[in-house]
C-alpha cells in the first residue's frame, strides 16, 4: 500500500515538474529550527514526567458523538491504514471487478466496479477487495484469479515498485517450482485477465498505476484456511466461456487416458 502512494505521488510530481518546465534546486539551505530556551534538566525532567503520565492505570475518557451514541463505524474502530484507489493498467484499462465477482479490464475511469479497497496485511503485502462487491482477488494454484467472499492466504499479493514507478502485484501463495519466479497479477491488450504464471514483471501486462482516491481505516480481516469445501463454495475462477471449454476438454481427454491405461 505505501509502495502505491509512493509510486503515485513521484509520477504526479514528475509530471508536474515536466509540464511547469522547472528543474529541482539542488544545493538549498535549510535554517536550523530554534533552540529549546529550557535548560537540559527541565527538558529532562518534563520528559520524564510525561512518561509517569502515560503509565499510570487511569482510563482515557470514552469518546462521545452527538447525541449519545457511543457506536463507530469499520472506519472508526478500523486498526489498519489503507486506501481506496483504482489500478490504471500499462495496457490502457482500469482493473475492475463486477459484481458477479468476474475480473476484467475496464476503459471508464469514472465506473464503480474499478474501485478497490487496498488493504494492508503484511510487510509490503496487500489484500486487494472490491468495493462494490465486496470480495477479495485470489490467486488459485493453478494461476488463475478468482473472487472470494473470505479472506484466505491465496488473497495476500506483495506489491512492488517496478521501473518506471509502475506498480506490480505477485502471489505470496504460488510461484514456478523450478525457477521460482513470481507468479503476477496482469491484463492483456484486450483487457482480459491473464494466469499468473504467463505474466512476466518486464511486460506492459503486469504493470498498474494505482490512483489514490481516499485513505480509510480498515479492520484486519479475518484469515480462513484453504479447505476443500471452503474452495468449492467460494472460488470462481474469472475465464471466459471459451477457455472453459477449451479445459473442460482436456480434462475429459485427461481421463479418457487414465482409464485406457487402468484397463490396459
Amino acid at each position: 500500500m505505501a509502495a502505491a502512494i509512493a509510486s503515485s505521488l513521484i509520477r504526479q510530481r514528475r509530471q508536474a515538474r515536466e509540464a511547469s518546465g522547472e528543474k529541482p534546486v539542488s544545493g538549498q539551505r535549510f535554517t536550523s529550527p530554534s533552540k529549546d530556551p529550557r535548560s537540559l534538566c527541565e527538558r529532562h525532567l518534563l520528559s520524564i514526567f510525561s512518561k509517569v503520565r502515560c503509565c499510570s492505570g487511569k482510563k482515557r475518557p470514552t469518546r462521545r458523538r452527538p447525541g449519545g451514541s457511543t457506536s463507530y463505524s469499520l472506519r472508526d474502530v478500523g486498526q489498519l491504514k489503507g486506501i481506496v484507489t483504482r489500478l490504471f493498467s500499462e495496457q490502457g484499462f482500469y482493473l475492475q471487478m463486477q459484481p458477479d465477482g468476474a475480473i476484467s479490464g475496464n476503459k471508464d475511469e469514472n465506473s464503480d466496479n474499478t474501485l478497490f479497497n487496498l488493504i494492508p496485511v503484511g510487510l509490503r503485502v496487500v489484500a486487494m477487495q472490491g468495493v462494490k462487491a465486496g470480495l477479495y482477488v485470489a490467486m488459485n494454484a493453478e494461476g488463475f484469479l478468482y473472487t472470494s467472499d473470505v479472506f484466505t492466504a491465496e488473497c495476500k499479493f506483495k506489491e512492488s515498485v517496478f521501473e518506471n514507478y509502475y506498480v506490480i502485484y505477485s502471489s505470496t501463495q504460488y510461484r514456478q517450482h523450478e525457477s521460482g519466479r513470481a507468479w503476477f497479477l496482469g491484463l492483456n491488450k484486450d483487457g482480459v485477465i491473464m494466469k499468473g504464471n504467463r505474466v512476466k514483471k518486464t511486460k506492459p501486462c503486469s504493470h498498474f498505476v494505482p490512483r489514490p482516491i481516499e485513505v480509510c481505516m480498515y479492520k484486519e480481516p479475518s484469515l480462513h484456511e484453504l479447505e476443500e469445501k471452503l474452495l468449492k463454495s467460494s472460488r470462481s475462477p474469472t475465464i471466459n466461456s471459451e477457455e472453459r471449454r477449451v479445459l473442460k476438454e482436456q480434462e475429459e481427454e485427461q481421463e479418457e487416458d487414465l482409464t485406457e491405461q487402468d484397463g490396459s
